[in-house]
């Protein structure tokens, strides 16, 4: 089986992911900030590796995907589940929150897939999973930001994937609603915080703009 690189694969969809992945067989690399949440991850995933990564950062990326290499081989298999969500109203939104967010949800993904390429190329095949949002396809009120980086992952997807259709190297975005996450779950208590609302209230907002 291939080896699965999952970054954000310490909690949430990513975690879920590599579990799925674990479950199939493959050889499985988790990758995210905190070296403590993958360790705790690793708990339900035996035989997988845990890799600290910054996907921002391009040396860390380059990095944790050769420490990777070194210990399962080539990755076959990329899954771009990182990611960082912030609430703000558009004018109350800091060109600081704009770079903090496309630096993770875009050149994060962009960081990591020129990290696989080279060597799906020679292996003739691969799969680029991007975890977007339902955000990447309308938008939300108060994450501008978000919303506005999410559709620039989705139209990165297709573009490579028109690149790459040649080959037998697939890139696609998956994009899910909101999902039980600490995601969701730290985005909940920023609304709480900053409107005086109760947390069902902010849940709430979130299940009532749910599309599923």
């Amino acid at each position: 089986m291939s080896h699965a690189i999952v970054t954000g694969g310490g909690s949430g969809i990513g975690l879920a992911i590599a579990k799925a992945l674990v479950a199939a067989r493959h050889r499985v690399t988790i990758m995210g900030r905190s070296e403590a949440r993958l360790h705790a991850a690793l708990v339900d995933l035996p035989g997988a590796n845990a890799v600290v990564c910054d996907v921002a950062d391009a040396a860390s990326v380059a990095a944790a995907f050769d420490a990777a290499a070194a210990r399962h081989g080539a990755a076959g298999i990329l899954v771009n589940a990182a990611g960082a969500a912030r609430t703000a109203p558009f004018e109350a939104s800091a060109d600081a929150l704009w770079d903090e967010l496309w630096r993770v949800n875009v050149m994060g993904a962009v960081h990591t897939s020129r990290a696989v390429l080279p060597a799906m190329r020679k292996l003739e095949t691969g799969r680029i999973v991007n975890v977007a949002s339902t955000a990447a396809l309308k938008g939300y009120a108060y994450v501008s930001a978000y919303t506005a980086t999410k559709h620039a992952l989705l139209g990165m997807t297709r573009s490579l994937a028109l690149e790459l259709a040649r080959t037998a190297i697939t890139v696609n975005a998956l994009c899910p609603g909101y999902t039980d996450t600490d995601l969701i779950r730290d985005a909940v208590a920023n609304i709480v915080a900053k409107t005086g609302r109760s947390e069902e209230q902010a849940l709430a907002a979130f299940t009532a703009s749910n599309p599923q």
